[in-house]
Protein backbone atom coordinates (compact mmCIF):
# COMPACT_ATOMS: atom_id res chain seq x y z
CA UNK A 1 0.00 0.00 0.00
CA UNK A 2 2.77 2.30 0.51
CA UNK A 3 4.09 1.79 -2.74
CA UNK A 4 0.80 2.65 -4.60
CA UNK A 5 0.45 5.84 -2.25
CA UNK A 6 3.99 6.66 -3.39
CA UNK A 7 2.68 6.29 -7.26
CA UNK A 8 -0.22 8.38 -6.68
CA UNK A 9 1.96 11.48 -5.10
CA UNK A 10 3.94 13.23 -7.84
CA UNK A 11 7.72 12.61 -7.34
CA UNK A 12 9.66 16.57 -8.27
CA UNK A 13 10.75 15.54 -11.47
CA UNK A 14 14.32 16.45 -12.64
CA UNK A 15 15.97 16.77 -15.91
CA UNK A 16 19.58 15.50 -16.90
CA UNK A 17 20.06 19.33 -17.22
CA UNK A 18 19.08 19.93 -13.68
CA UNK A 19 21.40 17.25 -12.68
CA UNK A 20 24.40 18.55 -14.65
CA UNK A 21 23.62 22.03 -12.90
CA UNK A 22 23.78 20.64 -9.58
CA UNK A 23 27.23 18.49 -10.13
CA UNK A 24 28.53 21.53 -11.35
CA UNK A 25 28.20 23.55 -7.76
CA UNK A 26 30.01 20.26 -6.08
CA UNK A 27 33.57 20.77 -5.81
CA UNK A 28 35.53 17.97 -7.40
CA UNK A 29 35.09 14.79 -9.63
CA UNK A 30 31.88 13.44 -8.99
CA UNK A 31 32.06 9.67 -10.42
CA UNK A 32 28.44 9.40 -11.69
CA UNK A 33 26.20 9.71 -14.73
CA UNK A 34 23.32 11.98 -14.89
CA UNK A 35 21.18 9.45 -15.86
CA UNK A 36 22.50 7.45 -12.91
CA UNK A 37 22.28 10.72 -10.38
CA UNK A 38 18.17 10.30 -11.39
CA UNK A 39 18.19 7.24 -10.56
CA UNK A 40 19.14 7.70 -7.17
CA UNK A 41 17.13 10.77 -6.70
CA UNK A 42 14.27 8.78 -7.50
CA UNK A 43 14.75 5.83 -5.13
CA UNK A 44 16.11 7.67 -2.02
CA UNK A 45 12.92 10.36 -2.19
CA UNK A 46 10.77 7.26 -1.77
CA UNK A 47 12.59 5.27 0.65
CA UNK A 48 12.31 8.71 2.59
CA UNK A 49 8.84 9.13 1.93
CA UNK A 50 8.37 5.39 3.31
CA UNK A 51 10.50 6.30 6.20
CA UNK A 52 8.49 8.92 7.55
CA UNK A 53 5.14 7.18 6.78
CA UNK A 54 6.47 4.88 9.32
CA UNK A 55 7.46 7.40 11.90
CA UNK A 56 4.22 9.42 11.42
CA UNK A 57 1.34 8.44 13.86
CA UNK A 58 -2.18 7.96 12.24
CA UNK A 59 -3.20 10.09 14.29
CA UNK A 60 -1.83 12.73 12.49
CA UNK A 61 -3.67 12.69 9.31
CA UNK A 62 -6.94 11.04 10.49
CA UNK A 63 -9.96 13.14 10.09
CA UNK A 64 -11.78 13.79 13.88
CA UNK A 65 -13.99 14.07 15.05
CA UNK A 66 -15.66 11.12 13.15
CA UNK A 67 -19.16 11.06 12.73
CA UNK A 68 -20.51 7.90 13.87
CA UNK A 69 -24.23 5.92 13.02
CA UNK A 70 -26.30 4.39 15.81
CA UNK A 71 -26.34 0.64 15.25
CA UNK A 72 -30.30 1.12 16.35
CA UNK A 73 -30.79 3.77 13.85
CA UNK A 74 -33.37 2.87 10.67
CA UNK A 75 -31.63 2.82 7.42
CA UNK A 76 -34.00 5.89 6.29
CA UNK A 77 -31.97 8.43 8.86
CA UNK A 78 -29.24 6.51 7.93
CA UNK A 79 -28.73 7.32 4.47
CA UNK A 80 -29.87 11.01 5.05
CA UNK A 81 -27.13 11.65 7.25
CA UNK A 82 -24.23 9.82 5.20
CA UNK A 83 -25.75 12.71 2.48
CA UNK A 84 -25.96 15.64 4.70
CA UNK A 85 -22.35 14.60 5.75
CA UNK A 86 -21.14 14.08 2.25
CA UNK A 87 -19.32 10.83 3.15
CA UNK A 88 -19.97 6.91 1.54
CA UNK A 89 -19.61 5.17 4.84
CA UNK A 90 -19.10 5.87 8.75
CA UNK A 91 -18.77 3.91 11.83
CA UNK A 92 -21.84 1.97 13.62
CA UNK A 93 -21.57 2.45 17.33
CA UNK A 94 -23.55 0.87 19.91
CA UNK A 95 -25.36 2.10 23.24
CA UNK A 96 -22.04 2.21 24.73
CA UNK A 97 -19.90 4.24 21.97
CA UNK A 98 -18.06 1.74 21.08
CA UNK A 99 -17.50 0.65 17.39
CA UNK A 100 -19.24 -2.65 16.57
CA UNK A 101 -19.21 -2.46 12.57
CA UNK A 102 -19.46 -0.01 9.42
CA UNK A 103 -22.00 0.99 7.33
CA UNK A 104 -21.41 2.06 3.66
CA UNK A 105 -22.77 3.14 0.36
CA UNK A 106 -21.94 -0.65 -0.95
CA UNK A 107 -24.19 -2.45 1.99
CA UNK A 108 -26.91 -0.33 0.63
CA UNK A 109 -26.62 -1.40 -2.84
CA UNK A 110 -26.13 -4.94 -1.72
CA UNK A 111 -29.30 -5.15 -0.16
CA UNK A 112 -30.97 -3.12 -3.61
CA UNK A 113 -29.63 -6.14 -5.04
CA UNK A 114 -26.82 -5.39 -6.81
CA UNK A 115 -24.62 -7.96 -5.40
CA UNK A 116 -20.63 -7.77 -3.53
CA UNK A 117 -19.65 -6.84 -7.01
CA UNK A 118 -22.44 -4.46 -8.21
CA UNK A 119 -22.26 -0.65 -9.00
CA UNK A 120 -25.04 2.34 -8.96
CA UNK A 121 -25.89 1.95 -12.39
CA UNK A 122 -26.94 -1.97 -12.19
CA UNK A 123 -28.99 -0.28 -9.02
CA UNK A 124 -30.77 2.02 -12.14
CA UNK A 125 -31.11 -0.62 -14.69
CA UNK A 126 -32.91 -3.11 -11.91
CA UNK A 127 -35.26 -0.21 -10.95
CA UNK A 128 -36.52 0.65 -14.33
CA UNK A 129 -37.03 -3.07 -15.02
CA UNK A 130 -38.95 -2.99 -11.33
CA UNK A 131 -42.68 -2.22 -10.55
CA UNK A 132 -41.78 -0.86 -7.45
CA UNK A 133 -38.52 0.89 -5.33
CA UNK A 134 -35.93 -1.94 -4.60
CA UNK A 135 -35.43 0.26 -1.66
CA UNK A 136 -38.59 -0.24 -0.01
CA UNK A 137 -37.33 -3.29 1.89
CA UNK A 138 -34.85 -1.65 3.16
CA UNK A 139 -37.32 0.79 5.26
CA UNK A 140 -37.74 -1.88 8.08
CA UNK A 141 -34.02 -2.14 8.46
CA UNK A 142 -31.31 -0.93 10.99
CA UNK A 143 -27.60 0.48 10.52
CA UNK A 144 -27.26 -2.89 12.41
CA UNK A 145 -28.92 -5.06 10.12
CA UNK A 146 -26.43 -4.40 7.18
CA UNK A 147 -23.42 -3.38 8.74
CA UNK A 148 -19.57 -5.00 7.91
CA UNK A 149 -18.89 -6.63 11.28
CA UNK A 150 -17.06 -7.09 13.73
CA UNK A 151 -15.78 -3.58 12.49
CA UNK A 152 -12.01 -3.41 11.66
CA UNK A 153 -10.06 -0.86 13.65
CA UNK A 154 -6.86 0.16 14.75
CA UNK A 155 -5.52 2.38 18.37
CA UNK A 156 -4.47 5.64 18.10
CA UNK A 157 -0.68 4.62 18.24
CA UNK A 158 -0.46 2.72 14.97
CA UNK A 159 2.03 4.32 12.36
CA UNK A 160 0.47 5.93 9.14
CA UNK A 161 2.07 3.46 7.20
CA UNK A 162 0.76 -0.18 8.84
CA UNK A 163 -2.74 2.19 8.48
CA UNK A 164 -2.06 1.78 4.51
CA UNK A 165 -1.05 -2.02 4.76
CA UNK A 166 -4.12 -2.84 6.82
CA UNK A 167 -6.73 -0.51 4.71
CA UNK A 168 -4.67 -3.09 1.70
CA UNK A 169 -4.60 -6.53 3.34
CA UNK A 170 -8.36 -5.93 4.69
CA UNK A 171 -9.59 -4.48 1.54
CA UNK A 172 -11.09 -1.44 3.05
CA UNK A 173 -11.42 1.89 2.02
CA UNK A 174 -11.85 3.50 5.91
CA UNK A 175 -10.08 2.88 9.08
CA UNK A 176 -11.45 3.73 12.30
CA UNK A 177 -8.88 4.60 14.79
CA UNK A 178 -10.41 4.05 18.73
CA UNK A 179 -8.97 4.23 22.43
CA UNK A 180 -8.30 1.87 24.67
CA UNK A 181 -12.19 1.66 25.54
CA UNK A 182 -13.20 1.30 21.22
CA UNK A 183 -14.59 4.66 21.54
CA UNK A 184 -13.94 6.06 18.08
CA UNK A 185 -11.25 8.74 17.69
CA UNK A 186 -11.15 9.22 14.22
CA UNK A 187 -11.29 7.88 11.15
CA UNK A 188 -8.36 7.80 8.04
CA UNK A 189 -9.49 6.86 4.60
CA UNK A 190 -7.14 5.77 1.42
CA UNK A 191 -7.36 9.69 0.30
CA UNK A 192 -6.07 11.22 3.77
CA UNK A 193 -3.21 8.52 3.60
CA UNK A 194 -2.28 10.05 -0.32
CA UNK A 195 -2.97 13.51 0.90
CA UNK A 196 -0.67 13.08 4.01
CA UNK A 197 1.90 11.18 2.45
CA UNK A 198 2.07 14.08 0.20
CA UNK A 199 2.16 16.72 2.66
CA UNK A 200 4.45 14.75 5.10
CA UNK A 201 7.04 13.90 2.70
CA UNK A 202 7.73 16.87 1.89
CA UNK A 203 8.73 18.30 5.37
CA UNK A 204 12.10 16.88 4.98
Amino acid sequence: MVDSLSEGCALPDISEQDVLEAMKTIPGYIDITPADFREVYRVALVAAQKRIMTIVKVTDIMSSPVHTIQKSMDLVRTAKLLAERRVSGAPVVDDHGKVVGMVSEKDFLVRMGAGQGGSFILIVATCLKSKGCVAAPLRKLTAGDIMNSPAITAREDISAAKAAALLMERGINRLPIIDSNGHPLGIVTRSDLVRGYGRLGTKE
